[in-house]
């Protein structure tokens, strides 16, 4: 690239120096316009941070003034919900032992099925050997009554 002081100086320029010339001159107007709206959008968000600082702080305010308001029927409401409180752990409380004596209902019930299935599977059972018994001793009795009554 040629010297760019000799531009001043009035010497001939050739084609290629203009365009390199004029594209740095290019290139130092956009850098110029984006440094521009750089600053500006900097302000903006200043000031906007500013707006924001002043809301935070009125908010802040407001919050305390309604912190600050006493409630006429504060006391009453305070005892109230403590009593609700309070029923409301007893209600746990007595929903529990519903629920655990509900548990025991059933596994006692199931108990009960169970025993009482077994029963009669045993009676069962049972009436099966008094029949087999039966027929094993009438079997001997005729055997007996043969023995004794040899013509018959």
């Amino acid at each position: 690239m040629k010297n760019i002081s000799t531009l001043g100086t009035g010497a001939l320029v050739n084609g290629n120096d203009e365009e390199e010339i004029c594209a740095i001159a290019l290139y130092q107007a956009r850098e110029e316009e984006i440094e521009k709206k750089k600053m500006q959008v900097k302000e903006k968000v200043e000031c906007q941070l500013g707006r924001a600082e002043k809301e935070t702080r009125r908010l802040a305010q407001v919050w305390e003034d309604i912190e600050l308001l006493t409630d006429p029927m504060r006391k009453d409401l305070t005892i109230v919900r403590k009593k609700i409180d309070i029923s409301t752990r007893k209600l746990r409380s007595m929903r529990q032992s519903c629920q655990k004596k509900e548990n025991e209902y059933r596994e006692a019930m199931e108990a009960l099925h169970q025993k009482s299935d077994e029963k009669k599977r045993l009676t069962i059972i049972l009436a099966e050997l008094v029949k087999e018994s039966e027929k094993v001793r009438m079997k001997k009795l005729e055997e007996l009554n043969k023995i004794l009554d040899p013509s018959g």
